[in-house]
Order: structure tokens, then C-alpha cells, then sequence
């Protein structure tokens, strides 16, 4: 069967769509011929289109920046609003907006001598969990207890406490999140945080479901102290 030149010419871009696939899924599987199975050639090949998205976003911040510049915004002022930019990143700066709220708190029954104490508690993986699952979920600034979570907050337990950026929290854990409510719902759902295990019900720890709200007010984190880490010189 003979094709007409607009069949030719779709069968050719196909062919060329295909090729250009392959060149990038051998890139994605890295060196020609190992062994690299079809689920891992898509996550590295997803994983590379992630990292070109992150510089196509650099790249449309310098040129946004770079049109400013010509509108007449001086130097300084980008300089501030990159300091600014900087200091939200850093969680230096109290925020404001619509997030949720999930509160936690130990089992108010007290342990027989054949039950272990420590499961009618809130612990610290309880709280990473949760943490780890808005972040996730896209939050833009989390705190727990007061205490805004950077990244150098720590979550430990310590004794019949959780110590977070230092501090002794007692419960009940109240954890907000900014961010966009329908996701970070979604994401504490998909993770199992909307909800307590059967075991944990049995016991009487609570969980109360996440809450959505129209405002949360974050504080600052503080600054951390530097003594034994220096900035490194350009080219080093």
C-alpha cells in the first residue's frame, strides 16, 4: 500500500518522536547497555525532566529580574527583594496564609502492668511522619507548638517530651502548615496521617483530623549561630 506525502510525513515525525525517546531514556539509563530495568529508565528519566523544570525556573527569574532592571528598578531594590526571598527560604521571616492544622496528644488512660507505657504516647516519629508528609505535600512553612521548622530544626525525644529547636514541648502536638489545603490534605491522606492506627485508637491516643483554615500566622525561626563553617570562595 502506497502512502500519500501527509502519511509519509506523520509517519516520519513519529519515527523521529520515538528516536528522540530513545537517545533520552539510554541518557536516563546513563552508561549504553547495563542493566537497568524499564521502572528505573522512567524514574530517572522523570527525575531528569524535574531537574530541567528547576533550571528552566532559574532561568525565568534571572530574565524576570533582568526585565525590572530595565524598567528603571535600581540594583538595590532587586538586591532586597533576592535578601527577602532569601530570608522566607531560610524561615527568617513570620508568614501568613491558608493552611491546616492537625493536632496530637498522648492517651489520657493510664497503662496496666501487662500494657507498655510508651505506646499510650505521642513520640517523635509520630511527629517526623507528619512533618515529612507536608512537606510533601508542598507545605511552605510548618510549626509545631509555637516553634517554626527550619532546616536546622531538630525532633527528638526527650524523656516523657519532645524537644524541638531546644525547647521541652509537652502535648497536646498542635502542627499548621501553609500551603495549598487540597494538597496537603491529599498528602497526609495518601501518607495514612489523616487518621490513627487501630492500635493507637485501642490505646486512647488522639488524633484530631486535619483542620483546614483560612489564615495561620507562622513565626520566625531563629538565626543560627555559625563558628566552624565559612562560605567558600568562588572557584573553590
Amino acid at each position: 500500500m502506497r502512502l500519500n506525502k501527509k502519511e509519509q510525513y506523520l509517519l516520519g515525525f513519529a519515527s523521529l518522536l520515538l528516536g528522540f525517546l530513545f537517545i533520552i531514556l539510554l541518557k536516563a539509563n546513563g552508561v549504553a547497555g547495563s542493566q537497568v530495568t524499564p521502572q528505573e529508565a522512567v524514574a530517572r528519566l522523570i527525575q531528569t525532566e524535574q531537574e530541567n523544570q528547576q533550571l528552566s525556573i532559574g532561568n525565568e527569574k534571572i530574565k524576570q529580574e533582568l526585565v525590572k532592571y530595565d524598567q528603571g528598578q535600581s540594583a538595590w531594590d532587586l538586591a532586597n527583594e533576592q535578601l527577602k526571598e532569601a530570608q522566607m527560604n531560610a524561615g527568617l521571616i513570620g508568614l501568613t496564609g491558608p493552611g491546616v492544622q492537625i493536632t496530637q496528644d498522648d492517651s489520657k488512660r493510664a497503662a496496666n502492668a501487662q500494657e507498655d507505657s510508651a505506646c499510650f504516647i505521642v513520640h517523635e516519629k509520630d511527629i517526623r511522619g507528619i512533618l515529612n508528609a507536608l512537606w510533601n505535600g508542598g507545605a511552605e512553612a510548618i510549626v509545631v507548638n509555637g516553634q517554626r521548622v527550619t532546616t536546622n530544626t531538630e525532633v527528638f525525644c526527650s524523656g516523657l517530651y519532645i524537644q524541638i529547636n531546644g525547647t521541652q514541648q509537652k502535648p497536646p502536638y498542635v502542627i499548621e502548615a501553609i500551603g495549598d489545603t487540597n494538597i496537603l490534605s491529599g498528602a497526609l491522606k495518601f501518607y495514612g496521617w489523616d487518621k490513627l492506627g487501630d492500635l493507637e485508637q485501642q490505646l486512647g491516643i488522639t488524633r484530631k483530623p486535619p483542620e483546614v483554615l483560612s489564615n495561620i500566622v507562622i513565626p520566625a525561626g531563629k538565626l543560627r549561630d555559625y563558628h566552624s563553617a565559612k562560605p567558600t570562595t568562588e572557584g573553590t
